[in-house]
Parts: structure tokens; sequence; C-alpha cells
């Protein structure tokens, strides 16, 4: 009689053994005349606007993933969000770059 073999499951594919690090940013999202300013506080720069809350809530998601792309690639250090603020927050943002 044949001994079953044993079934191995495949461990899913971890983001930091894909050398992908998580980033969670607290967003203030504003309204400004006729459309919705974005900024990320703690990473200088990091803003967008939308002519709807929801549409710059995801331009704030693309100009983050550039953001940490241009100063990955500059070999700059990136801020962290403290974890405190990011617990109080109204809204945050988290991408894997």
């Amino acid at each position: 009689m044949a001994r079953p073999t044993a079934v191995r499951k495949r461990a899913a594919p971890s983001y930091r053994r894909l050398g992908l690090t998580p980033y969670v940013y607290r967003v203030v999202v504003e309204p400004d005349e006729d459309r919705f300013f974005a900024e990320i506080p703690s990473l200088p720069g990091c803003h967008s606007w939308g002519y709807t809350y929801e549409e710059a809530l995801k331009n704030i998601k693309e100009a983050l993933e550039l953001w940490l792309q241009v100063k990955k690639e500059a070999g700059e250090e990136i801020p962290l969000e403290d974890p405190q603020t990011i617990k109080n927050a109204t809204h945050t943002i988290g991408v894997l770059a």
C-alpha cells in the first residue's frame, strides 16, 4: 500500500521578502475654494489636490508613492510617522514601497 504524501503549504509571499516596507502617515484634507487640498504634514513637500474629497485622497496616495520613490532612489532617510499620531488621526494613508 502506498503511503500518502504530505502536502506542503506554500507560504504566501511576504512584503518583507519582496523588499517592501509598509509606510503609514496622517493625511490632512481641507476644502480650498473649488477644490480640496491634501497633505501629509510629516513629509515636507508631499501634497496634492482634487476637485472632490475622494479625488484628493486618491491623488495624495499617488503623491506619497512618488515621494517615497524619489527619496529611496536618492538614498535619503524617510521619516516615519509617530504611532500615536496615526492612532489619533482622522485620516491615514498607507503604502508598501
